[in-house]
């Protein structure tokens, strides 16, 4: 009895699948730069962010951006 095997078998393309998937993600990581640490810049327009939607009382928002805008006063300090 002569068996021939057409394509690949069910493992194969798993294989090939999870290749093509950890191929993608470091491709996206290097492209995306996620890695990185967030410039001040960045980091100062995520905790406005932040502010805006987590407060909603006039004080409390305002202390928020304050906190925000010291924070960034640090980093710019620190150099980055």
């Amino acid at each position: 009895m002569e068996s021939s095997q057409r394509g690949l078998s069910a493992f194969g393309i798993l294989v090939i699948l999870a290749i093509a998937v950890a191929a993608g993600y470091y491709a996206y990581k290097g492209i995306s730069g996620a890695d990185e640490a967030p410039s001040c810049k960045s980091a100062f327009n995520t905790c406005m962010k932040s502010c805006r939607r987590t407060t909603t009382e006039a004080p409390a928002a305002q202390a928020c951006q304050e906190a925000c805008q010291s924070d960034t006063d640090v980093c710019n300090r620190r150099g980055k």
